[in-house]
């Protein structure tokens, strides 16, 4: 296979290395991620400036965009063969429930869903999390289970890792995504000239959290693995919103 890395904690994280490492011997190996943390960029692309590439001595190509412009790159041109998949992380905390919106390492993952076969983003679910190791290892084993009974072309994967020993992984759940409330308020404070800055306020507190979710399988310590789709179309609301439109002028 020809196997696209990327991330969005810049192209010195330990989760990168990690992966790098997990996944070498499945083929050739391209890594293309961004030059400096950028987390929380989705799935945005750099479209009104540069986007510059550099290949620095260990062979990663290291770029000054976002984790999407990355794999973009990657797909369209910067590579000699189109890859095969693209696997995004190892991130540095979960990327759970309403996570995903914003996550740019699930927006990388998002990038690759043209090709023929899954997008991976995967994540250590923790504090600071340390078990970089036991998410490399859960890559190697959905990797091999992938080349033995593949999933259909364009599917995407959320996986979340507990972060633990291996050997205290409860299971792998099929899971589907929970969601936050609100999040807390933004932090405000003046800079060294008396302007006015604002913090981005933490993320907010579980709330759909029961069986089946994300965020269950990891207080469970289980695996949770998570299918996602590109197409955000709420089918379950156009019935509603074709009769809603109904007595709209014509």
């Amino acid at each position: 296979m020809n196997i696209l890395l990327s991330n969005d904690d810049g192209y010195r994280a330990p989760g990168l290395s990690a992966l790098v490492d997990a996944v070498s011997d499945f083929g050739e190996v391209t890594v293309i991620a961004p030059d400096q943390d950028r987390s929380g960029t989705s799935h945005s692309l750099t479209l009104t400036v540069p986007v510059r590439v550099e290949q620095i001595a260990n062979g990663y190509f290291v770029c000054s965009g976002t984790p999407t412009d990355c794999v973009h790159l990657g797909i369209t041109g910067l590579m000699p063969q189109e890859p095969d998949m693209i696997i995004s992380g190892i991130n540095n905390a979960g990327n759970l429930g309403d996570d995903v919106l914003y996550s740019g390492t699930v927006g990388a993952a998002m990038e690759g869903r043209f090709l023929d076969l899954p997008s991976i983003a995967v994540s250590l679910a923790g504090d600071d999390p340390v078990y970089f190791d036991t998410a490399g290892n859960v890559v190697r084993e959905l990797l091999e289970k992938l080349l033995k009974t593949p999933l259909s072309a364009g599917t995407i994967l959320n996986i979340n890792v507990p972060d633990v020993p291996r050997d205290q992984i409860q299971g792998w759940d099929a899971t589907r995504l929970g969601g936050r409330g609100r999040a807390l308020p933004t932090i405000k404070a003046v800079d060294p000239v008396g302007k006015d800055i604002y913090w981005v306020g933490a993320a907010g507190a579980e709330l759909d959290a029961g069986p089946g979710t994300d965020f269950y399988a990891i207080a469970r310590g289980c695996v949770s693995i998570t299918p996602l789709t590109a197409d955000m179309t709420d089918r379950s609301r156009l019935s509603e919103l074709d009769k809603w439109l109904g007595g709209a002028p014509k």
